[in-house]
């Protein structure tokens, strides 16, 4: 195993991004990106940001692809993440690529290293074998919007606006200033320190979510609950759109601060973002939950998402 790890090669220039978008495609076919979408990304990373990609060779052709980055979610101090695919069905590769991302992430400082496998996937076994532990899982689902029911919930959408509350999107309440944009970020981050999880979800600055949420976010979508008196207290985030996925939009957060829950609001959110997606040509709702998110699993069951193998967040201390 040692001789085989050793004859692959890693490298990286500006112009492999067509190449690596190539491996990934390759290794991952339902989740592809492309050089653009990478150009994208890139584009978003703050000065400074850590960041690399490498490709590995061997026998003069790219046997996998590995990225390290800031994570998105669990983005603890200290924490880096590692995101490793492999073209060959061996643990050679497996254990070059592996052990290069952990030595990338420990130079650059990580306490550490972070990464999301499929539970069905050869992946998971072989970094449990390896010192890697479970840290936590998301079950992905997906929401066929043409085939939503809405009339099997006009009476508890009807209960919610006579009790005084609008649900509207971003673009009907004023221009998207910073002021603006704070405000939502501020009921962004109230509602994130009450989404059940293993850890407590630590929001990126404002500065961050600035940069990383407008890129790509359609305003249109991004739904929020105004009670009577004027506050906001709710939102349902349908706005961010998958190339990957044709038609498709991902369901970032939703919810509702804990003094108004009660009312149906979460519910009626996401059905008022559906129509919203529906009306801009889009045909699926793509959302990823917490297994404790007991609440919103089973709002997302009564719409009709269907569940898929759980995404699971392993851990390692870098140096370990």
């Amino acid at each position: 195993m040692e001789r085989a790890a050793t004859s692959i090669h890693l490298t990286f220039q500006p112009a492999d991004a067509e190449a690596f978008a190539a491996a990934v495609n390759a290794a991952t076919p339902d989740a592809p990106v492309s050089a653009a979408d990478l150009h994208r990304l890139d584009a978003a990373r703050a000065p400074g940001e850590h960041h690399t990609r490498r490709l590995g060779w061997a026998d003069g052709e790219v046997v996998g692809a590995l990225e390290t980055e800031l994570p998105r979610m669990d983005s603890f101090e200290g924490w880096l993440q590692l995101v490793v695919h492999t073209l060959r069905p061996d643990d050679a590769v497996r254990e070059a690529l592996w052990a290069e991302g952990l030595e990338t992430v420990t130079v650059a400082g990580a306490h550490t290293a972070v990464t999301r496998v499929k539970e069905d996937t050869p992946d998971l076994p072989f970094l449990l074998a390896r010192g890697w532990q479970e840290h936590d899982r998301m079950w992905p689902s997906t929401l066929d919007l043409r085939a939503l029911d809405f009339t099997a919930f006009a009476d508890e959408e009807a209960r919610v606006r006579e009790a005084g509350f609008r649900l509207l999107p971003l673009t009907d309440l004023g221009p998207w200033d910073e002021a603006q944009q704070r405000r939502y970020y501020e009921l962004t981050i109230a509602l994130l320190a009450d989404v059940p999880s293993t850890r407590r979800i630590e929001p990126w600055p404002f500065e961050v979510w600035q940069r990383r949420f407008g890129n790509g976010i359609e305003r249109e979508g991004l739904f929020v609950a105004v009670a009577p008196s004027g506050e906001w207290v709710g939102t349902s985030q349908l706005a961010q759109p998958l190339p990957a996925r044709p038609g498709t939009l991902h369901n970032g957060l939703t919810g509702v601060l804990p003094a108004w829950r009660g009312h149906g609001l979460g519910l009626a959110l996401k059905l008022a973002a559906a129509r919203a997606a529906l009306s801009r040509g889009y045909t699926h709702s793509r959302t990823s939950n917490h297994p404790v998110n007991r609440p919103m699993l089973a709002i997302n069951e009564r719409l009709g998402f269907v569940r898929e193998a759980a995404t699971v967040t392993l851990t390692r201390a870098c140096g370990g």
